[in-house]
């Protein structure tokens, strides 16, 4: 029987995503295959992080036991974890609305013919992060209405590239868009002077919630 390492699990509002300000269990897996430069849950990524082994089933229990419907699977990068379609998949069937955090390097094909179907929130690196030439463009085709592309924006050169990326790909009529600062490295006026200049209709700011509510670096929120 297959177990997944989890670094945490917590009840607590969306920060991001469709489903920002929304109740949510959040399973957080061990491990990515990035190392962006701006990184926020780098510490679930250490060797020596502590973790907890579980099995599916376990986990359905626990999201069971919350009493909550929306389940956010992140990490780390948790699609990297094995048999991972099959938890997706129980979660599904067990009445659970379940959002996908990816970081746009792995495939995708596989997950989005799980039924049900799980809504993926799909980075996409820019620049700043270091990591863009790990990003697979060919998910794009797997997106639809109810799932999103996130940009993580550090400065202006990368809102330029996430423009350049939201036309190249038709994004805006595809899936959902959002823009989100690097948390003090700028701010959301710019970012807003930036979508009016370019009248980026389609595009959404949105800020990370949790940071604002808790301190920014508090985990299990």
């Amino acid at each position: 029987m297959r177990c997944f390492k989890v670094a945490e699990k917590f009840v607590s509002i969306n920060g991001e995503g469709p489903r920002a300000g929304e109740l949510a269990v959040f399973l957080r897996f061990c491990g990515c295959n990035l190392n962006c430069s701006y990184c926020d849950t780098r510490w679930a990524n250490s060797s020596d992080v502590k973790y907890e082994f579980a099995t599916a089933e376990e986990l359905v229990e626990y999201v069971k036991s919350t009493g909550v419907k929306n389940v956010t699977l992140t990490g780390g990068e948790p699609l990297l974890q094995a048999d991972i379609e099959r938890l997706i998949a129980l979660l599904g069937e067990s009445g659970a609305e379940v959002e996908i955090e990816t970081n746009g390097s792995v495939p995708l094909k596989d997950i989005v013919s799980i039924s049900p179907r799980p809504t993926v929130t799909a980075d996409y690196k820019l620049p700043s992060s270091g990591m863009e030439k790990y990003m697979l463009t060919e998910n794009f085709s797997y997106l639809t209405l109810s799932d999103a592309v996130k940009f993580v924006v550090g400065d202006m050169c990368d809102l330029a590239r996430a423009e350049e990326i939201i036309n190249e790909y038709g994004l805006t009529d595809r899936c959902r868009v959002y823009f989100s600062p690097v948390f003090g490295e700028i701010s959301p006026e710019e970012i807003v002077d930036f979508m009016k200049k370019r009248k980026l209709n389609g595009v959404r700011l949105q800020l990370q919630l949790h940071k604002f509510i808790w301190k920014p670096d508090m985990r299990g929120v």
